[in-house]
């Protein structure tokens, strides 16, 4: 599933968190994985609200521990006993970026405004909600900056916050209305999601949801809006990037191809080779859309190390399919049709075999059979 990320006035982590929510993400599901974490002392709820004129769902967080300090790596051994790699990956991030700022060790970062609750919720509950929509790719509008000044347990600082501009390296970015627009908690989540910027992807929209923000303007609704949708197979001109590897590990190989995947590649694969002086080596392949590859160049290369990679233009030839859903153990499981036969979606089977705990080929076939 593809989420594209419209931050019309900005976004923050209860912003993405109240979108998701707005486009069918499972409260209870939320819920569940930051029970995960052993937080204790909090209620998350979720509201329509009036922002300007629009309806969106604002999420409510109450807590009994108003601390907001708390050191980097308890938030981030607590993220990870969730399971959700972009809460994990999210956290590290913030982690980084304050140790750096401040020139000391991730590991012993403190952190002060975001040491609280607040953070560790909207982190965690934006990564349950991905999951929990199938989301793999995840694409966004520039963000806005704003501008002007916040105050901070270390005094005045410019808008946008240091540590948010750190974590927006990379990123896409306009200028905009006065007032901080991004949060350090919104930025560190788009970073670990992979998001890729620019025009929307084409899809097949499924939802649309608005998360509202805190703040009323006189002008506009304050929302961040996320649109869910199907990815839409390209017929047509692609180019494949391959680059032949003997020094890189499996680990590093997979985080690639999970890395070209999130940002947009077609397709990725890795194929057994012999090189020069019968030296073991993997050829590493990607499929991508033209106006992704050299994005996607620059991707492998740093990732791999690798001194060059080939370039090759092929035609892919795309057959027509379709969607339809049976419903398994109270869950939605997509079956793809094609002109030769149909098959259910992966992820709809691995996410129900881990919500059930039965064997994923038994739920296979009891998709067949529900169709």
């Amino acid at each position: 599933m593809i989420l594209y990320l419209n931050p019309f006035t900005g976004l923050a982590g209860d912003m993405l968190l109240g979108a998701l929510l707005d486009a069918g993400a499972s409260l209870d599901a939320v819920r569940q994985a930051v029970a995960a974490t052993g937080l204790t002392g909090w209620r998350l709820d979720a509201e329509r609200v009036r922002t300007g004129a629009l309806t969106a769902t604002r999420v409510r967080i109450e807590v009994d521990d108003d601390a907001t300090e708390r050191p980097a790596a308890n938030l981030i051994a607590m993220a990870a006993r969730t399971g959700l790699t972009v809460a994990e990956a999210a956290l590290t991030a913030i982690a980084e970026v304050e140790g750096a700022l401040h020139g000391v060790p991730a590991a012993d970062v403190h952190l002060h405004e975001l040491g609280g609750h607040d953070t560790l919720i909207d982190v965690v509950g934006c990564a349950a909600a991905l999951r929990d929509l199938r989301v793999t790719r995840v694409h966004s509008a520039p963000l806005p900056l704003g501008s002007g000044t916040v105050h901070t347990r270390h005094g005045v600082l410019p808008v946008p916050a240091p540590a948010t501009l750190a974590l927006l390296t990379g990123a896409r970015v306009r200028g905009g209305e006065a007032g901080e627009a991004v949060t350090p908690t919104g930025a560190a989540l788009l970073r670990a999601a992979g998001t890729t910027y620019g025009p929307a992807p084409e899809m097949a929209l499924r939802a649309t949801g608005y998360g509202a923000g805190g703040r009323v303007l006189p002008d506009r609704p304050n929302v961040t809006v996320a649109m869910i949708g199907d990815p839409v197979a390209e017929a047509g001109r692609q180019i494949v990037l391959s680059t032949n590897l003997d020094d890189v590990t499996g680990e590093v190989l997979g985080h690639v191809i999970d890395r070209a995947l999130a940002a947009g590649a077609a397709d990725a694969w890795i194929t057994p080779a012999v090189m020069k002086k019968g030296r073991p080596a993997h050829v590493l392949h990607v499929l991508t859309p033209p106006e992704l590859a050299d994005d996607l160049q620059n991707l492998v290369l740093a990732e791999t190390g690798s001194l060059g990679l080939r370039r090759g233009v092929v035609e892919k030839i795309a057959l027509p399919r379709h969607f339809e859903t049976v419903r398994l153990h109270g869950r939605d499981v997509r079956m793809k049709h094609g002109p030769w036969g149909v098959k259910p979606e992966y992820d709809d089977l691995a996410a129900l075999a881990e919500a059930t705990g039965r064997p994923l080929r038994e739920l296979a076939r009891e998709a067949f059979d529900a169709l």
